[in-house]
């Protein structure tokens, strides 16, 4: 018989994920890094870029919400959706955090940026709350967004390969955890 298991547990290949992939794992990491750059990014396109041009003004902010959902969909990529329901919330808020510190941190250097003129330490408080709302609504729409997209993408991948019952045991299992978990 062929021994599926070694005997002595050395032989083990034990394989470390790419650097990438573990900063993506890292939520907050990824989050920090995510907040310092957007932040950065903004305060350069609002202090450098043609104050007159709203084609320019709406493609830079497209282009910051495809690198913070690009960001938050790398990290949660990860894990299962599951996990969704508290990663993506808290990414957002600390993304928001990070993004608040380095706006308090350009405040202080007469960097910050607010409409035509700079952001004082009376705006901050401001600046913060909006960030973290409009950062924890736009992450968590986005990842509800995903999710469905994800899980109609896995349901037509198994009817398409006829694996109508891996549907139907899925579906079975979370209804006995839902029955389980909830008391009668």
């Amino acid at each position: 018989m062929a021994a599926f298991f070694p005997h002595v547990t050395g032989t083990f290949k034990l394989e470390e994920p790419p650097a990438i992939r573990r900063f993506s794992m890292s939520i907050v990491e990824m989050a920090l890094v995510t907040g310092v750059v957007l932040r950065l990014f903004w305060a350069m396109v609002i202090t450098q870029g043609p104050n007159d041009s709203l084609y320019f003004a709406g493609a830079m902010f497209a282009l910051r919400l495809v690198l913070l959902f690009g960001m938050a969909a790398l990290h949660l990529g990860n894990y299962t959706l599951r996990h969704w329901i508290w990663r993506a919330p808290a990414f957002a808020a600390l993304e928001a955090v990070a993004e608040s510190l380095t706006s308090l941190v350009l405040i202080a250097l007469h960097r910050e940026p607010m409409g035509s003129e700079r952001a004082t330490f009376a705006d901050w408080p401001a600046i913060a709350t909006g960030t973290l709302f409009w950062r924890v609504a736009a992450v968590v729409a986005f990842a509800l967004l995903l999710a469905g997209v994800a899980q109609s993408v896995r349901y037509l991948l198994l009817k398409r390969a006829h694996r109508g019952h891996t549907v139907a045991a899925i579906h079975h299992d979370q209804v006995e955890q839902q029955n389980a978990h909830d008391p009668e």
